[in-house]
């Protein structure tokens, strides 16, 4: 249990150092830009492919281990403890099989975009595009395997949780 919760908290660090990397490396551009030199080559093609996968997949595991996800409580608070505990672990199996799902049908892709060499072009060459596919069924998975940890681990106190 303690190497997936590390797992997790290292991919939410690098989630967050994507975000880092994407404000320097854009704003490395637009200066090159403003004081008239070139850009740097395939800036968009790294952000949207290789930047915007690292923020948005990434940190999945870390917010489902922090019991992070928003969720509607229109119910929740005139139920009993028990039936409340049965809704709780119903939802989190819910949301660990939407994530199985996703982690398999997204690595299915990525195996696909591995096989065929994945690329798009950028100024006349080649820019692979495959290794970014591999990150989200990195993260869906380890998404789901919290969820099955929160299930057979009750946490205690959600809002202590959060902070």
């Amino acid at each position: 249990m303690r190497i997936v919760e590390s797992a997790a908290r290292a991919l939410a660090l690098v989630g967050g150092l994507g975000v880092l990397l994407l404000m320097a490396h854009v704003c490395l551009d637009v200066v090159l830009r403003a004081l008239g030199g070139p850009p740097i080559p395939a800036t968009v093609e790294i952000a949207s492919r290789y930047y915007m996968v690292l923020i948005a997949f990434l940190p999945l595991a870390w917010v489902e281990h922090k019991n992070g996800m928003v969720s509607i409580t229109l119910f929740d608070d005139n139920l009993p403890r028990p039936v409340l505990r049965v809704s709780e672990i119903a939802v989190t199996l819910l949301v660990a099989a939407t994530y199985a799902i996703l982690a398999w049908i997204t690595f299915h892709t990525a195996l696909q975009n591995f096989q065929s060499g994945a690329f798009v072009v950028v100024l006349n060459s080649r820019f692979a595009t495959w290794p970014s596919y591999f990150l989200p069924p990195l993260a869906f998975g380890l998404a789901a395997i919290m969820c099955l940890i929160r299930v057979l681990v009750p946490q205690g106190n959600k809002e202590a949780d959060l902070f």
